[in-house]
């Protein structure tokens, strides 16, 4: 079946997502990704690290995260959010780069989603939604589910530590 003939089995096909129960309030978690000194000291698996986080977290506004190697090989990531509901959900995507121009080669979406639960739990899905099933095999090849699971792992210990604030 063609992707113009079935385009839901389509976006499955090309989405990687991650889900974890997270202790901790979903306001505690949302700021956790939507401030930038907050961000980089959970981003990225370690030993990567983010030496910059430039964060305009409104529809339209852009951001800019440089992941480091262990190397010194920095990476920098331009993007804009496509959607942002605060404690809810964000939507950002590379397509863009900023003000709405469009990137050399699109490679993802992201859609992350803070799902209140009983007791003060957060309900996280991360979606990474992709252009092409490439794509999405070059990511879960990149180590998808270790590193974003590692830098969740991560995020989980920031929360801990009481340097969130509501």
């Amino acid at each position: 079946m063609s992707e113009e003939s079935n385009p839901a089995a389509s976006l499955v096909e090309r989405e990687l997502v991650l889900t974890r129960l997270i202790d901790a309030p979903r306001e505690k978690v949302y700021q956790a990704w939507t401030d930038s000194e907050l961000l980089k000291q959970w981003f990225t698996p370690r030993p990567y690290t983010v030496p910059a986080a430039e964060l305009d977290v409104r529809p339209g506004g852009s951001n800019v995260i440089t992941m480091r190697a262990p190397d010194g090989t920095e990476f920098p990531n331009r993007g804009i959010y496509l959607e942002v509901v605060e404690n809810e959900r964000l939507v950002f995507t590379d397509a863009y780069v900023s003000a709405w121009e469009p990137s050399a080669k699109p490679f993802m979406t992201g859609v992350i989603t803070f799902e209140e639960e009983e007791d003060g739990k957060t309900r996280y899905t991360a979606k990474a939604l992709h252009w092409t099933v490439e794509d999405r095999e070059a990511h879960e090849k990149m180590g998808f589910h270790e590193g974003w699971g590692k830098a969740t792992d991560q995020l989980e210990e920031l929360l801990k530590t009481g340097k969130v604030s509501e």
